[in-house]
């Protein structure tokens, strides 16, 4: 089927359209922000809750703190990470995300469009209206694309789910919460008290 005008924007993928790929995404003007999952277009939940944005930014200042000197990277959205499984041609790349934190360690995946590859470390925090992205679509490309380690928090639950690769398969963690620390496997070292993150927002 032809493909449609750019502006076709829905919450659900755009039935019967596409696929698309990374290069019919550069193409686009929009006025949104959009994601690219295995060829369909979804569009960006609205601007974040400020109990989103305030546990993303204690995060990154934790990680970016955590990374000075090392050789990983830590990166916020708008930030785009193309997932290819078997090229890194842009008419073959169908999945393009805006995690809200990655951490990059591998300085070959980086150019000037952003990351291609898999980053080390993924975190969403959900928001209304994205929870079947981030729990289903999203945690089915990461696990494939190999992500190390893919970090699911609740804001209004105030609960981090890590999923850890194995062998190819995500593990899951416990639920944690206020009170808990974790550690990253992908991040040897790295530990974050949950207090510091939700103690406030409780």
């Amino acid at each position: 089927m032809e493909k449609q005008p750019d502006k076709i924007l829905v919450e659900e993928p755009i039935a019967g359209y596409g696929p698309y790929s990374y290069e019919d995404y550069l193409s686009w003007k929009v006025d949104e922000m959009v994601e690219l999952i295995r060829g369909k277009v979804f569009k960006m939940a609205a601007a974040p809750r400020l109990i989103h944005q305030r546990i993303s930014g204690k995060i990154f200042h934790l990680l970016y703190q955590f990374l000075q000197g090392k050789f990983c990277e830590v990166f916020a959205a708008p930030f785009d990470v193309r997932l290819p499984i078997t090229s890194k041609d842009h008419k073959k790349i169908d999945t393009v995300v805006q995690p809200d934190l990655c951490v990059v360690c591998d300085s070959e995946k980086l150019d000037e469009l952003g990351c291609v590859g898999a980053p080390d470390l993924i975190v969403e925090i959900l928001s209304p209206g994205n929870n079947r992205k981030e729990l289903q679509l999203k945690y089915e490309v990461y696990e494939a694309s190999g992500v190390k380690e893919y970090w699911i928090i609740h804001p209004d639950e105030l609960t981090l789910l890590i999923y850890s690769l194995d062998e190819g398969k995500y593990r899951p963690s416990r639920l944690f919460t206020s009170g808990d620390r974790v550690s990253s496997q992908a991040l040897p070292g790295f530990k974050l008290n949950l207090d510091d993150v939700f103690g406030e927002l409780s």
